[in-house]
């Protein structure tokens, strides 16, 4: 921008000032909205993960009981349990952030169902390990929402410091600047007027 002291550069400095401001306080409401979103995923990862190390835990007690049943070699012979069904993942926005819900999967932790001919241990083990699958999918998904909004965060926060440090204050001091070299040019203006002399 130029910074010849004239009455047309003042204002577009003015209008310059004015887009600068909308725009860190826009960046500002996107860094307060971020943190509340941020908030509400970290909670609910949370409980997902009090799930999930539930999961594990049950899991690994239905191992050790199939194994002290099956033993090592019995158990790596047994059926492979049917894969679940694909989960379904739902997708959305927010400012510009790719969220993911996989919203059937905490149900389809009962729906999961092993080879019925097995041991009820077996059984077990399996039913077991198919919850800690789909709770581990969960997870991810949740993990994945929050790294992807802590990055869209500290790339707002960076643009709205830069705004706020550096770019506002030295259009505020542009503009500070013009105004008094406009106001030393409108004095000595007024003196010449009412000096009688022509301008130089």
């Amino acid at each position: 921008m130029e910074s010849t002291p004239t009455r047309s550069a003042l204002l577009q400095a003015r209008d310059e000032r004015q887009v600068m401001g909308e725009g860190f306080r826009f960046l500002d409401e996107k860094r307060l909205l971020l943190a509340a979103e941020m908030a509400r995923q970290f909670e609910r990862y949370r409980q997902e993960r009090e799930l999930w190390l539930q999961q594990q835990q049950e899991a690994g007690s239905a191992l050790q009981h199939s194994l002290l049943r099956h033993g090592l070699h019995g158990l790596q012979v047994l059926p492979a349990a049917s894969a679940p069904p694909p989960l379904q993942c739902a997708q959305r926005r927010f400012f510009g952030v790719t969220l993911q819900e996989i919203p059937d999967a905490l149900t389809g932790l009962q729906a999961f169902s092993a080879v019925e001919t097995l041991s009820p241990e077996a059984r077990l083990c399996q039913h077991r390990f198919g919850q800690l699958l789909l709770c581990s999918a969960v997870l991810a998904a949740r993990s994945g929402n929050l790294h992807r909004l802590l990055a869209e965060y500290k790339r707002t926060e960076r643009r709205a410091r830069a705004l706020e440090d550096v770019l506002l204050p030295e259009l505020d001091s542009l503009i500070h600047e013009m105004d008094l070299s406009l106001e030393e040019l409108d004095q000595e203006e007024a003196v010449r007027v009412r000096l009688g002399r022509p301008a130089e």
